[in-house]
């Protein structure tokens, strides 16, 4: 029997993603593990692995195709034995049913089923007293929207309610289950935008614009930094703290580093940046003050065991925040190593998902463009996010006298949620402590 080869979901939060590379032909016996394709997420490029053996009869999706549904029928595999020909003919894209399991798999970035690929079939509502089957972000959107879960139409495998589910819902005017009388819960942006795109391009002259579509890292981005903004309570304090002494700690380091002998010469094998200090502190600060290492959900907070310290990473027209596990416990040399590793591979879009996905908390740093300081927006499930600006010299006041001194600031946000006034205060004083006083990170 013919085997549906599907798009994999390689993260909880893909939907779709760009069918960039066959590795293999119609023709080709493929083996369980075998390389087949690079997928496209709106965050990184991966290899996907097969989790069949047989001949590929057909591809059905060829490469280069953008916007794939998760689920979608890419490719039609003929088991050992079987009529190459007789499958490929016998199966259509229509013949790959919503609860059809994925047969191909990434081989690290296994993720719950995402909604099914169009046209798919779509359940009917939930009679009143039947269970609801629906994932948990359906859920939420749901409740936030005011729509009462049974009413909507499922899409999903065996009719389970998604995310695009509960958006038509809402778009098509489904009923809020609150009374009139009751003011509705406010959906996200993205449900009732305030202008239509042909409003906001009637403001313009014609020809004076050209358009850029949004590629699927800009649209994630959007979501999540729309919904955070919506949901998450912040509030911000901020922290000058002097660099002086960080600098002459750094710069002692790193003229003692061995090196290693290679081809176009001795070549250091680490190099710290002020920005490994400014990881290594907020990991210690956490683990200092371990109450606000958490996360929040709506039944208890997510105490975290370690300081998993995020970091912005600009890379072409996006940001990823690829991710330092564990900081608190690692050297000075291995952060460094590690950070420079990660930023390479963000901007090449290699990096996989459990690199970049979950986190305790995150550093943004803009100082090397001369911004003095800012605020960011917190990337739930963090509860936190510090942002750096530059080191500026500025007079300060010691001992009674002015002296010249090199001082960053560092502006906190903070989920109201999880962390209060006092305890925020409480982590950044210590992460000033640790930048100011570094020689007492590396013991």
């Amino acid at each position: 029997m013919p085997i549906n080869i599907t798009m994999p979901a390689l993260s909880p939060t893909m939907e779709e993603g760009n069918l960039a590379k066959w590795l293999v032909k119609e023709g080709d016996k493929i083996s369980a593990g075998d390389v087949i394709a690079e997928i496209e997420t709106d965050k990184a490029t991966m290899e996907v692995e097969a989790v069949d053996e047989g001949t590929v009869a057909k591809i059905v999706v060829p490469a280069g195709t953008q916007g794939v549904k998760v689920n979608a029928l890419i490719a039609i595999l003929a088991a050992d034995g079987e009529d190459v020909g007789a499958a490929a003919s016998g199966e259509a894209p229509k013949a790959a049913p919503a609860a059809t399991p994925a047969k191909v798999e990434a081989p690290a970035a296994a993720a719950p089923a995402a909604p099914a690929a169009a046209p798919a079939p779509v359940a009917a509502p939930v009679a009143k007293g039947e269970r609801v089957f629906a994932s948990p972000l359906a859920r939420r959107l749901a409740k936030d929207a005011g729509v009462e879960i049974s009413a909507i139409a499922g899409s999903g495998p065996h009719g389970r309610i998604v995310k695009s589910d509960v958006e038509k819902a809402v778009a098509g005017g489904v009923a809020p289950k609150a009374s009139a009388s009751q003011a509705p819960s406010s959906a996200p942006a993205s449900f009732t935008p305030s202008m239509t795109d042909e409003a906001v391009l009637k403001l313009f002259e014609s020809g004076s614009y050209e358009l850029l579509p949004h590629d699927g890292m800009r649209r994630t981005i959007a979501a999540r930094l729309t919904e955070s903004h919506q949901t998450v309570p912040s509030y911000f304090l901020s922290m000058d703290c002097e660099l002086d002494a960080l600098n002459a700690v750094r710069a002692e380091i790193n003229r003692g580093v061995p090196v290693k002998k290679t081809e176009k010469g001795d070549v250091p094998l680490f190099k710290l940046s002020v920005n490994d200090f400014i990881i290594k502190a907020l990991a210690l600060a956490l683990r200092d003050v371990p109450m606000a290492n958490a996360s929040w959900t709506s039944s208890a907070r997510v105490l975290h065991k370690h300081s998993d310290v995020g970091v912005a990473v600009a890379i072409p027209d996006g940001l990823i925040t690829p991710i330092i596990r564990q900081a608190e416990l690692k050297p000075m040399s291995v952060i460094s190593n590690e950070m420079k590793d990660l930023g390479r591979r963000a901007r090449d879009k290699k990096l996989k998902p459990e690199e970049y996905q979950g986190g305790t908390t995150a550093v943004s740093n803009l100082g090397m463009f001369g911004v003095s300081n800012f605020t960011s927006i917190i990337n739930p499930p963090h509860a936190s996010i510090v942002s750096i600006g530059a080191g500026i010299e500025k007079p300060v006041v010691k001992n009674g006298e002015i002296k010249v001194a090199t001082v960053m600031t560092a502006t906190f946000a903070f989920d109201h949620r999880v962390i209060d006034g006092a305890l925020g205060a409480e982590l950044g004083s210590a992460f000033k402590r640790y930048i100011e006083n570094p020689m007492t990170m590396l013991v």
